[in-house]
């Protein structure tokens, strides 16, 4: 069974505090898998390595045979992150936050075009008018 999630030895620490400790874990391909555990466990911390939003201060992971640091670029084409607090700007339509956090990450909404049937008609609402569920499918 092919690894889809390989983490090996993640440490992470913020200052005085150590969110991550020598963390270990594979999932396989098909697996259904939760993170569980109490506020500042380091749940997010850990999303956010795999995710390529966060860098580890040692060991290593890869999501899909793709290492977190060497492989990026790919790992953001193929994987989306919505944190469970809603992050979109909630002044802005749908399709402004789109544009913003493509400019963000140095890409742009068109290199995504396969997304536009499902954003055409949310585009233009203000994200503060959508419920959260919507969203976290339309980003997912």
């Amino acid at each position: 069974m092919m690894r889809e999630i390989d983490i090996r030895h993640i440490n992470k620490v913020y200052g005085e505090v150590q969110a991550l400790q020598d963390i270990s874990l594979h999932i396989g391909e098909g697996e259904l898998f939760g993170l569980i555990g109490p506020d500042g466990a380091g749940k997010t911390s850990l999303f956010r390595i795999l995710t390529t939003l966060l860098l580890a201060d040692s060991g290593t992971a890869s999501v899909c045979g793709l290492d977190v640091v060497r492989d990026y670029k790919e790992i953001r084409w193929r994987v989306g992150y919505m944190p469970g607090r809603f992050s979109l700007y909630q002044d802005l339509t749908v399709e402004e936050n789109l544009n913003f956090f493509a400019t963000v990450f140095n890409t742009t909404v068109r290199s995504y075009w396969h997304w536009r049937n499902t954003v055409s008609n949310l585009r233009r609402h203000l994200c503060a008018c959508l419920c959260a569920g919507p969203i976290c499918t339309l980003l997912a």
